[in-house]
């Protein structure tokens, strides 16, 4: 990939974009969720998480932030050195960043299955037939109970309806889609099965070039 991950962030910082609306979304989602949460430990694992903008903000002003452990897996350095230095800011303890291939099963090892599971900002960026072995995937990423925040934008033709097709196949259950009139796809898929080893050295995708 040639495009500047570092610098993509910046349409975050610009009220009314695709991301900044895509983000307020996210977070209110993530929100929910952690409202919803049994009590106990909670574990989360981000893919391709960047700076972090999404998580972190939201574990930082949450009751349950304490009972979180989270691992955010991100392969550009400055990317991850931003939301390690958020993390350490907010004084979250149990948020640990990873500078690694998001793609690679092994990242996420020793804290799969987890109870919240983000795959954002990946879905737009790989190809469909990666989307559906990166829902397959997701199966064993996430705790029965738990959930699957993830984006892709609307357009046309739009991928959305068959990516949540994809996951009610793999006994996920959904919980809110934005619609197609916000051109900015968010999912919320809560899993109702039984976790599936996570197989150990495999990659679940590989980015490539948009037009």
């Amino acid at each position: 990939m040639t495009r500047d991950w570092y610098a993509w962030h910046d349409d975050y910082d610009r009220p009314g974009s695709a991301l900044a609306r895509r983000l307020t979304e996210v977070r209110r989602r993530l929100r929910d969720a952690l409202d919803q949460a049994p009590a106990g430990p909670l574990r989360a694992v981000s893919l391709c998480a960047g700076q972090g903008r999404d998580l972190i903000p939201v574990l930082a002003a949450h009751p349950r932030r304490n009972d979180v452990t989270a691992r955010l897996v991100e392969l550009d350095p400055r990317n991850a050195e931003i939301a390690a230095a958020a993390a350490r800011a907010a004084g979250l303890t149990g948020v640990q960043v990873v500078v690694d291939d998001a793609a690679r099963t092994d990242a996420y090892a020793d804290l799969a299955p987890a109870d919240l599971v983000l795959v954002c900002g990946v879905f737009g960026n790989i190809s469909d037939a990666d989307i559906r072995a990166t829902v397959g995937h997701c199966a064993s990423l996430c705790a029965t109970g738990g959930t699957v925040f993830w984006t892709r934008h609307r357009g046309t033709p739009d991928l959305v309806p068959t990516i949540c097709d994809w996951f009610v196949a793999e006994e996920f259950a959904p919980v809110a889609v934005t619609s197609p009139a916000d051109r900015v796809g968010v999912g919320v898929h809560r899993f109702l099965g039984a976790p599936r080893p996570l197989p150990v050295g495999e990659r679940m995708f590989e980015f490539v070039e948009r037009a």
